[in-house]
């Protein structure tokens, strides 16, 4: 099986179960203390029940912490726990570090986040967070308006129901970066109807 063959299902599968589109790209977070708590507490959660209103209570109090020198001020001040509603201190540290990762990088909002992305040093940084992996860097840059496919379990299961063989996070990052783009749809368009699609309840 070729990588071209599971671009090939995944298309046909996209084009029976989700029609020709558009798939509009994710607007994201201009709130940097969002963008960053999101990133990190979707990690194995369901996300309307568990993240997003934890995401808004911080907006909420802490509206002003839409630059990362703001978000880390208030973070400093040790409320973050209590504003997010979670003790788990991987999470809480894996905050904490990209904050500071940002902050000493000089990357302040959301559009400068975005553009620091693009370069694998930066990326590879974030990855010697513990608690960050490919995923969760694809999806900051998702939450910065980005387009990006960050793969996770509905992705997975989406491109299995097409049958498609390839596994490694990479690979089948590409096979849904290649389909987007040989369907004319942002990649993170695509990856956002087909997130909507299978978390929506079960599939045959």
């Amino acid at each position: 099986m070729t990588i071209e063959e599971d671009i090939a299902k995944l298309a046909a599968h996209v084009k029976a179960t989700l029609g020709n589109g558009p798939f509009l790209p994710v607007g994201g977070w201009h709130h940097m203390g969002a963008v960053i708590c999101d990133a990190i507490l979707q990690q194995a959660r369901h996300y309307e029940r568990w993240v997003r209103p934890r995401v808004e209570d911080l907006r909420k109090s802490w509206p002003d912490a839409d630059t990362v020198t703001r978000f880390r001020a208030h973070a400093a001040q040790g409320e973050l726990s209590a504003i997010l509603r979670t003790t788990h201190q991987r999470k809480l540290a894996a905050i904490t570090a990209i904050a500071d990762l940002l902050a000493a990088s000089g990357v302040e909002r959301r559009d400068e986040l975005r553009l620091w992305l693009k370069e694998d040093a930066h990326r590879a940084a974030l990855l010697a967070i513990r608690g960050v992996g490919p995923k969760t860097v694809d999806y900051l840059g998702t939450l910065v308006g980005g387009s990006h496919v960050a793969v996770d379990v509905h992705l997975r299961a989406f491109a299995r129901q097409a049958d498609v063989e390839t596994t490694t996070y990479q690979g089948l990052r590409r096979v849904y970066e290649v389909t987007a783009d040989r369907l004319g749809h942002d990649r993170g368009g695509l990856e956002h109807a087909v997130w909507n699609y299978m978390s929506s309840g079960p599939k045959r």
